[in-house]
């Protein structure tokens, strides 16, 4: 789909004429270089309890942000005082901190060249998020949990059925000549009901849509019926014995793992040393069959772009595709401006940032490319195994790669779903896990800005009764 020239609505203009303004009073003040990133949103959450309002909120936000360099020292403050008055002590308060912050070599923008911002509209913001009056909203979320509710007789409570909208501006300056800014919006709707067993035991589970505009979000009445099925397959859980087995992860917990990956291929695990993945680029390090990449720029299939996609990362670099693992091969560390200098690399534009504070590393639309088999063929080819539905804990060391959490799931005997499973860990070191990658689903769907299909795989350890 071409990209067509996109005209900022005059809110955005005025942001950006506030956050040039604080540049220039910061330059003026002494710094050498300045930043200032401006976000304003507008929230709302609602959530419905056995058909009763439990909790709604409504907010609105306006903050400001500031990072000044004097040479090789730099600080960051934020306000959400917008006044001229509140300006000044926010600038003040800026450079008297970098007068006083060590000194850094590797500190600083990136080159003037590199700034950029991809042009046209990326299909970020609909006005239809906020179309339902709130009672509507409300409606959404009874409905979800009505759906849960209704769905079978084991059914008898419920955490409730929300519904969520919030739309939001982000707008960066800085004084090598960047001003960019740009709008999203979202909303979701969720249910999360509980089933008892003829023995009294409780399960929980839920499930959830998301989407930047109202029209692509699937009914109240499907997400409370999934949710519902969800959870009444846990009943009867049990453990099983500790075991050797290949373990089936779906893709709302094999997305986990992505984010893992990424995590030990930031730039900053990296140059410090903090990774299992240092030393590694070039070399292979998951299965021929794995290929992971970070799209900023991604449409989703309805059109709208993606939840990680903006249209310049968190320094004012243009937002780009990266391949990160490319048939098994890590091909980069994912990077900002500061740890690309720390080794000797160039950003991959993958700085990301809030109003305070120096810029992370951050990804866009992070995902692990589809395969060919479909779930059931996947589950099919299991003689015993796991298929893993949640993860607990956050027993993940990417220095080592020793993975260890708390699962639930279904047991898989003979290529079947039997019954389900709970109180068990399972465990294995990422370094070999990506190796033994043996399937790969061909049910990849995005339901936020990490995503994966099915995966399989072997050699994990079950740690249970």
């Amino acid at each position: 789909m071409p990209l067509v020239a996109a005209q900022p609505d005059r809110t955005t203009l005025e942001l950006e004429s506030l956050a040039a303004d604080v540049v220039a009073l910061a330059m003026k003040a002494g710094a050498s270089d300045a930043e200032a990133v401006v976000r304003e949103g507008d929230e709302f959450s609602v959530n419905v309890r056995m058909g009763q309002v439990e909790t709604l909120q409504e907010s609105g936000s306006r903050g400001l942000g500031l990072r000044v360099f004097l040479g090789t020292r730099s600080a960051s403050t934020s306000t959400s005082d917008l006044t001229p008055d509140g300006i000044r002590q926010l600038v003040d308060g800026a450079l008297a901190l970098a007068k006083v912050t060590e000194e850094d070599q590797f500190t600083g923008l990136p080159e003037t060249a590199e700034f950029g911002s991809i042009p046209g509209d990326l299909h970020l913001y609909y006005e239809d998020v906020y179309s339902l009056p709130s009672t509507e909203r409300i409606e959404w979320a009874r409905r979800a949990e009505a759906a849960a509710l209704a769905f079978d007789p084991r059914i008898t409570n419920s955490d409730g059925g929300s519904f969520d909208a919030a739309t939001g501006r982000k707008v960066m300056a800085n004084s090598r000549g960047f001003v960019g800014g740009y709008r999203s919006s979202y909303a979701g709707v969720s249910a999360a009901p509980l089933a008892m067993d003829a023995n009294g035991q409780m399960q929980r589970d839920g499930w959830w849509s998301g989407a930047r505009r109202m029209a692509d979000l699937e009914s109240p009445e499907s997400i409370g019926q999934e949710a519902a099925r969800r959870t009444l397959r846990r009943l009867g859980a049990r453990k099983v014995p500790t075991q050797r087995v290949p373990i089936v992860f779906a893709p709302e917990v094999a997305r986990s793992l992505i984010g893992s990956v990424f995590e030990a291929a930031s730039g900053d695990s990296i140059w410090r040393g903090a990774s299992f993945l240092a030393g590694k680029l070039g070399e292979p390090i998951a299965a021929p069959s794995l290929t992971i990449v970070d799209d900023n720029l991604m449409l989703l299939p309805t059109g709208a772009g993606g939840y990680g996609s903006t249209p310049f990362d968190g320094e004012g670099l243009p937002s780009r595709r990266t391949v990160v693992v490319e048939n098994g091969v890590l091909c980069t560390y994912l990077l900002n401006t500061y740890s690309a200098r720390k080794l000797g690399l160039k950003s991959t534009h993958n700085a990301a940032r809030g109003l305070a504070g120096t810029p992370g590393i951050g990804c866009g639309n992070l995902y692990l490319e589809p395969g060919t088999h479909t779930p059931e063929q996947i589950i099919a080819g299991v003689p015993a195994g796991l298929y893993v539905t949640s993860l607990m804990g956050f027993g993940v060391n990417v220095v080592t790669g020793d993975y260890s959490r708390g699962a639930t799931g279904l047991w898989i005997e003979n290529g079947q779903l039997t019954h389900a499973v709970e109180e068990v860990t399972i465990a294995g070191n990422l370094a070999e896990m990506l190796m033994n990658v043996t399937a790969i689903g061909n049910d990849l769907v995005f339901r936020g800005s990490v995503a994966s299909p099915t995966l399989r795989i072997d050699g994990m350890t079950i740690a249970g009764a």
